[in-house]
């Protein structure tokens, strides 16, 4: 509710702006192009979506997350106590965590919502579901496929080229926010 007054005020400092200094058809015309760019970008990114959300369905038909989540569990059961009692748990972190790998936050995030939804006790955030916001939030991601098609819809002739940064980029903030929720979950216990 706060963002859709901000965003009005915003708007409307914006619309009287304009027209006080006499950019109103200025405006106008961008708003037009604006609008016209973001639907050749939705319709761009659409393709590329449902090409990586579609490897994730064959991934999980042909057993890979499986796998995967076998792959993780050492690494699950460390930073998510609950996953030694709770195979389905496991599963929806490590089926969450390979989507955010394929950098497919869309197809990541009904895994990440039933995963919080097991960790959820009563009202009260636990630790691990804290864990789970931060990890999720600032997901590793070795392909950034959304990122691509964005780049890709805008122009960019070498979409990929900015694998190393995200790397780089994403394990730190990960490494870091999980770190951060550790030590935040010890010190509010204490």
């Amino acid at each position: 509710m706060l963002m859709s007054w901000i965003w009005a005020i915003i708007s409307a400092i914006s619309l009287c702006s304009a027209f006080l200094t006499g950019n109103g058809s200025a405006l106008a015309g961008a708003v037009v192009q604006g609008a016209g760019a973001g639907v050749n970008l939705a319709i761009t990114m659409a393709g590329s979506l449902c090409l990586w959300s579609g490897v994730g369905a064959v991934m999980e038909a042909a057993g890979v997350t499986d796998m995967l989540s076998r792959l993780f569990r050492p690494l699950l059961h460390r930073v998510f106590p609950s996953t030694k009692k709770d195979a389905a748990l496991s599963r929806d972190l490590s089926g969450n965590i390979c989507a955010n790998f394929l950098g497919l936050g869309n197809a990541a995030t009904p895994l990440g919502i039933r995963a919080a939804q097991r960790l959820k006790r009563g009202d009260t955030a636990t630790d691990e579901l804290c864990r789970l916001i931060v990890l999720n939030t600032a997901s590793i991601q070795l392909i950034p496929a959304n990122v691509a098609a964005v780049r890709s819809g805008l122009g960019c002739q070498s979409p990929f080229d900015i694998l190393p940064a995200v790397w780089i980029t994403s394990a730190l903030s990960a490494g870091l926010g999980v770190t951060a929720a550790f030590l935040l979950g010890r010190v509010w216990k204490s």
